[in-house]
């Protein structure tokens, strides 16, 4: 085994100060960082470089990357491989966004304008590679709640001004568009105020967990088309439920032809994705199996005329072109913006992930704000030529563009097939279970208050007790007493090792968190649990003493006398103790005369472990204060070890120190204190000289 040996002077944080100056580092303030982003003249000519060509250049590439990544393409190399991958990954968008336009409430040829308008504004702004830009079930399932909410299936819709003179249709698109334009605002808006960071709020237990109840609003969503079912969108708290109500209301109904063609296509295509899995090495491509499947489906169904010998509806004939663009309205923002928001934010989220997968893998930087920036502007630019919310599509659903008929059990027996990878997210709940617990019941709270209450309210739950978990595990964390592995420098809890070292009356209290106002007080009862009540330590020591002046003022300091009880003077008993009166200093863990009893207090020094320590508040600058304080008094050395700079240097402003607390106290690490201890309080013992 390698070994090391490092002889250096014992340091306080006081001594390394004396021995190492540091250097004097000049922080920017707000007046600095303005000024670098404003250009200032003078008579005429830029005295700034913020304008020059270099800043340009930079700003240029930073909202336009496609430009850096064209100047590098290789034409030769990667030009056929894109041509063949942009081919069947577009086949697969246009599909996809067909399919996902029924979970939108919208008809299937709008989900053709979210596969186009949206990808070509991101191949300019965004900074991902490889994600592919398109509809997303989870953000089509919340626009359709949006939608149904404002234009339900039964009764009249909502009184906005600009529906008058529409179809339910057209209502629906204006809705959807409006919604995602205001999705879009938003996340430009974020972009632009350099806000990506918010994203870093949604865990990966939260996602998980709000991802599998969508797939379940998306499951129930589907039932209708797979049995052939006339059941009226709804939205809202409970809507699952409702809508299961009324399926199973009218079960007897089933089309038999629409439920045997579902349970068919499902099989088939459920299979040949497993093997599209396993030979996923050997196979050049995967097997398009959804586009084959409904490509025989349209066969069948117009070979066969489903939609008039067995009643089984079909999309019917696709529009050719483009409709004309259309601004939003206002009137649909107010009522929409509650909806919009958690729209906004989740399909950035989920869209970043992805493309930090990819960037990680094929070694490139995304940039999260400049993602937000390329989103918004997707969605923006997307909603006024009608499409609705884009994001990166993850599950690959395929369906087929034609003329003729589809049958739109097709469509739903697809979807559901392509729920698997975000049902099978449930087996993530034991291994949470044996391992994380607090995580656990985010993803169990997040997947049942998105079932019960809705994606929108569902993931503002999610939200908030994922906030929940975090500040109970600041404001209650695992605080540990540590002891020396002998014959080493190094320290760990003393609990889970047998070979320790502790010399006598020597405590080292490690905290593992940031304190502040809210934890505070649980670490000073903490330091209680670890060895004794400094203040009542201290209130008792100075009700002795009274007792004691007393009976030397009655000259009675003999025979059994009962201490004193008198508390009028409560805070003269929490000051330090004062013997200048009495013509010895009292040995506190000595037999005291007249049976006074006070609390024996075994530990000479108290170590403090804040090497993981980052920050600390006002309230627990005072806390921490009068905590020391009252150890101080009772007679017990205090010391401080691996304090972050930062916190020293706040310490140092807000005059922590005084008479009593002193910056002697901080040491630069657990073992130059214990050393120090040890000088202090020799102790014999062949761990002790090992120990120096």
């Amino acid at each position: 085994m390698k070994q090391y040996m490092v002889t250096r002077p014992l340091y306080s944080e006081d001594a390394f100060a004396d021995v190492h100056e540091k250097i004097h580092r000049h922080h920017k303030t707000v007046r600095h960082h303005v000024k670098q982003y404003f250009t200032l003249t003078k008579n005429g000519v830029c005295v700034n470089c913020s304008c020059d060509l270099k800043r340009a250049k930079n700003a240029a590439l930073s909202l336009l990357p496609f430009i850096g990544w064209m100047r590098i393409y290789q034409l030769k190399e990667w030009l056929l491989s894109d041509i063949v991958s942009g081919v069947s990954t577009g086949l697969v968008a246009v599909l996809q966004g067909l399919a996902y336009s029924l979970l939108a409430s919208l008809p299937p040829w709008y989900g053709l304008f979210t596969a186009f308008f949206p990808v070509i504004v991101y191949f300019f702004l965004g900074t991902s590679r490889h994600i592919s830009v398109g509809a997303f079930p989870v953000l089509s399932l919340m626009v359709g709640a949006v939608v149904t909410r404002l234009v339900p299936d039964e009764g009249p819709p909502v009184n906005i001004t600009g529906f008058e003179g529409l179809t339910s249709d057209e209502q629906r698109v204006m809705v959807a568009a409006s919604v995602t334009f205001l999705m879009g605002i938003m996340q430009l808006a974020m972009g632009l105020l350099q806000v990506g960071f918010i994203v870093m709020y949604l865990s990966d237990t939260l996602v998980s967990g709000f991802t599998t109840a969508a797939a379940v609003h998306i499951l129930v969503s589907q039932l209708k088309f797979v049995l052939g079912l006339v059941v009226p969108g709804l939205s809202g708290p409970l809507s699952i439920v409702y809508t299961l109500e009324k399926i199973f209301v009218q079960i007897e109904k089933t089309n038999v032809c629409d439920l045997v063609t579902s349970i068919l296509i499902m099989v088939v295509v459920f299979i040949v994705k497993e093997i599209n899995d396993r030979y996923k090495a050997k196979l050049p491509v995967p097997i398009p199996i959804e586009v084959i499947m409904t490509v025989i489906a349209c066969g069948v169904s117009y070979a066969f005329n489903f939609r008039v010998n067995y009643k089984v509806d079909v999309v019917g004939r696709i529009p050719v072109g483009y409709e004309s663009p259309m601004g939003p309205n206002m009137q649909i923002f107010g009522q929409t913006a509650v909806e919009a928001f958690p729209m906004a934010i989740v399909g950035f989220a989920v869209a970043f992930s992805v493309a930090k997968v990819y960037s990680v893998k094929h070694d490139y930087i995304i940039d999260g704000n400049q993602e937000l920036i390329a989103f918004g502007a997707s969605n923006i630019i997307g909603a006024a030529f009608k499409s609705f919310a884009a994001s990166t599509a993850l599950s690959r659903s395929a369906v087929q563009e034609s003329t003729g008929g589809k049958t739109q059990s097709v469509l739903g027996a697809v979807v559901i097939v392509n729920l698997k990878g975000m049902l099978m997210q449930i087996r993530e709940v034991p291994y949470l279970w044996r391992r994380d617990r607090p995580d656990c019941v985010v993803w169990l709270v997040t997947c049942l208050a998105s079932i019960l209450l809705g994606l929108d309210l569902g993931l503002a739950v999610g939200l908030g007790i994922e906030l929940l978990t975090v500040v109970f595990r600041a404001q209650f964390p695992r605080c540990s007493v540590l002891a020396n592995i002998t014959g080493t420098d190094i320290y760990k809890e003393r609990k889970d090792y047998m070979s320790i070292y502790e010399p006598q009356g020597v405590k080292i209290f490690r905290i593992p968190s940031p304190i502040f106002f809210a934890n505070i007080d649980f670490f000073r009862g903490k330091l209680v649990e670890v060895g004794f009540n400094p203040l009542r330590v201290l209130r008792k020591r100075n009700k002795a003493l009274r007792t004691i002046r007393k009976l030397l003022k009655k000259g009675e300091l003999s025979g059994p006398i009962e201490e004193s009880e008198d508390e009028s003077n409560m805070e003269d008993l929490d000051q330090p103790t004062d013997f200048k009166d009495l013509p010895v200093q009292v040995n506190w863990n000595s037999e005291l005369p007249a049976n006074i009893q006070v609390p024996r207090v075994d530990v000479h020094s108290l170590i403090l472990d804040f090497s993981a320590v980052s920050f600390l508040d006002i309230s627990a600058l005072k806390g921490l204060k009068a905590a020391l304080k009252e150890l101080i008094r009772v007679e017990v050395e205090v010391y401080i070890v691996a304090c972050d700079a930062y916190i020293l240097k706040k310490l140092h402003s807000c005059m922590f120190f005084d008479d009593e607390v002193k910056s002697s106290m901080f040491f630069l690490t657990l073992h130059d204190a214990m050393l120090h201890i040890l000088d202090k309080h020799p102790v014999n013992s062949e761990n002790t000289k090992v120990l120096r």
